[in-house]
């Protein structure tokens, strides 16, 4: 674990030096590409003012209510879409026809439909997690064994608790899948809406960073976003899979 921690260190370590070289060297305007000095600087005065922390917790609220609605009604309409032949052929094929859909093409609707405010981004970015996590639910369960299913009908399992001891358990894998790419699809979504619609968060300073020819900002904002994401990663789903490969006996 400490060598894999280091390796990480290096590489980034290596990367900023690289970044601060090709600054120093001048090879592009220090207005287009700042040195990570002047970016360093520029998030340390959106801390002081507090621009930043508001921007960050905003947004976490909005991805953390839009992803939970993702979920809440994701894992079951997969379910749905892979225990009836029904839903699969009528309500599957909307669901797969939407997913090639971007995110970014339900906003002029969700800005018509809500008005410029949070409900618009939060409807954005719930049509870009639910059926990434729908599609990965439902691929879950159709790859369960049968054998399963016909063993526990065998030893007299109610069809609930089919769903709940076997189907779910086993197909857990695929489901932990479909949540980290909901998560990155939710993040994705969530920036789409914050650049266009007016208001607080990352995105918005995103844009406030273009509108003013500051990249410092705009760069900063973006390695804020990169750390959410790795910090997510690290500390949400990386134990989660963890303890996934423990239980199906994958840890080596």
């Amino acid at each position: 674990m400490r060598i894999g921690v280091l390796r990480r260190l290096l590489f980034f370590a290596l990367l900023i030096g690289l970044w601060a070289a090709l600054a120093k060297r001048g090879v592009w305007d220090s207005t287009l590409f700042p040195s990570p000095w002047q970016v360093a600087l520029t998030l340390k005065d959106m801390v002081r003012d507090r621009t930043l922390l508001t921007a960050v917790q905003v947004s976490l609220q909005r991805v953390l209510l839009g992803y939970s609605i993702s979920l809440a009604f994701g894992v079951p309409l997969g379910m749905l879409l892979a225990r009836a032949q029904w839903a699969k052929e009528t309500i599957g094929t909307l669901v797969v026809g939407l997913q090639a859909l971007p995110s970014i093409c339900w906003l002029p609707l969700a800005l018509l439909w809500f008005g410029l405010n949070d409900g618009a981004i939060l409807f954005v970015v719930v049509t870009g997690s639910l059926l990434a996590v729908a599609i990965a639910v439902q691929d879950g369960i159709m790859n369960v064994s049968p054998t399963y299913l016909r063993a526990a009908r065998t030893m007299g399992t109610r069809p609930f608790s089919l769903y709940t001891e076997v189907l779910l358990p086993a197909s857990l894998p695929a489901i932990l899948t479909g949540a980290k790419l909901g998560w990155s699809f939710a993040w994705r979504a969530l920036m789409s809406g914050e650049l266009l619609v007016v208001g607080v968060g990352l995105g918005q300073q995103l844009q406030a960073g273009r509108d003013v020819a500051d990249m410092s900002r705009v760069i900063g904002i973006m390695l804020v976003i990169i750390a959410l994401g790795l910090l997510v990663d690290r500390a949400v789903f990386l134990p989660m899979e963890e303890r996934v490969r423990e239980r199906w006996g994958l840890t080596g």
